[in-house]
């Protein structure tokens, strides 16, 4: 998909997702009534900017508040794949969908594809970002090696092992590996 035709659908998903989760969350729905909005005030996504801002605060208070992440989930617990705990605490609930945190179009724009290997670098633990990076590798076809961060030696190995063609991480950390393949005798290409 080009990115045109990616952009195209945005205002009528930004329609459909604001109806959806002012019809199933009950905290979405009272902070849009608090600011006199229904779904119908919202058409574009211009039009996101009329939403109130939750920053980052209220949504731990929220969150500690009651069942369900304090009524901002759509779906019950029950229906996620994962939940995450990112720091503050937040929890970030994952659906049990295709890649569900929409990583696919940048992976495609930055020419990931089906022949790829990938290393991904970020973290599997209570945090998303692993998981995350993955979901969206796999959802353009490729294989993904789910390394995380550290045990340096031994991801360089596998890549060198296995082919790797591709990666995902932090720019300082592919910088860290590629300084520690020279000093175990590689020759990274660039």
């Amino acid at each position: 998909m080009d990115i045109e035709t990616f952009y195209a659908g945005f205002d009528q998903r930004v329609r459909e997702i604001v109806a959806f989760g002012y019809e199933h969350s009950p905290a979405f729905r009272r902070r849009m009534e608090e600011s006199s909005l229904t779904p119908a005030d919202i058409q574009t996504t211009a039009d996101l900017s009329r939403l109130p801002i939750l920053r980052k605060e209220q949504l731990v208070e929220l969150q500690r508040q009651g069942p369900q992440l304090g009524g901002m989930l759509t779906v019950p617990l029950a229906r996620l794949r994962r939940i995450f705990q990112s720091p503050g605490p937040i929890y970030d609930p994952e659906p049990d969908e295709p890649d569900p945190w929409r990583w696919a179009p940048a992976f495609r724009a930055a020419g990931f594809g089906p022949d790829d290997v990938v290393i991904n670098c970020f973290g599997y633990h209570l945090t998303p970002a692993g998981v995350m990076f993955e979901e969206g590798a796999r959802a353009v076809g490729c294989a993904v090696i789910p390394a995380g961060i550290g045990n340096q030696a031994q991801q360089i190995e596998v890549m060198a092992h296995l082919g790797v063609t591709a990666y995902a991480g932090l720019p300082s950390y592919l910088k860290a590996l590629l300084e520690r393949a020279v000093e175990q005798g590689y020759a990274p290409r660039s």
